[in-house]
């Protein structure tokens, strides 16, 4: 699960079936997370009297309301994708095609959105975000800072100013 979090990259969920226990912990890995609604999800784990120790006692109440986790947890409940749109753990829920791929089509279109974008500027952007999370304003602030002094020497960063100045798509190298 850290690999997955700690990819340079960003990563995309896509739930078009079930994601229940380690399934849901590693779409909690990733940075995006796409549902269908029929989606069918949950930290179920202490059904079987233990923990979702995948990450999910972490990544979970980092990512929505502490005490709707732990009840999330504590019951080990089973919601679809809708109610995880509402709750916070995913960014979209779709409903569901004919083929059921509705969620995989949309993660499909995020990516595409994020595709054209300088990859060196989308890379450090989440390095920034995930260091930052895990420490005080301040401390959050100077990964930041570190972070744009990477990008600020870049072909990349020159290339966006000079698309922009003369009002055409940037052709950015990475």
């Amino acid at each position: 699960m850290n690999s997955i979090h700690h990819l340079s990259i960003p990563v995309i969920a896509a739930l078009d079936g079930s994601a229940l226990g380690g399934g849901l912990e590693m779409a909690l890995a990733c940075d995006l997370r796409v549902a269908s609604t029929n989606c069918k999800m949950g930290l179920v784990e202490t059904k079987l009297a233990i923990i979702p120790g995948a990450g999910g006692t972490q990544r979970l109440p980092r990512l929505i309301n502490p005490a709707i986790a732990k009840e999330l947890i504590f019951t080990a409940r089973i919601f679809n994708g809708r109610e995880a749109k509402e709750m916070g753990i995913v960014n979209h829920a779709v409903d569901q095609n004919a083929t059921n791929d509705a969620a995989y089509l949309k993660s499909l279109d995020i990516a595409r959105e994020i595709i054209p974008n300088g990859p060196v500027g989308v890379k450090m952007a989440k390095a920034a975000i995930n260091r930052g999370l895990e420490v005080d304003l301040a401390t959050g602030l100077s990964f930041e800072e570190a972070c744009y002094a990477q990008v600020i020497p870049t072909k990349d960063r020159l290339e966006g100013l000079a698309a922009f100045r003369e009002k055409r798509s940037p052709k950015y190298i990475g």
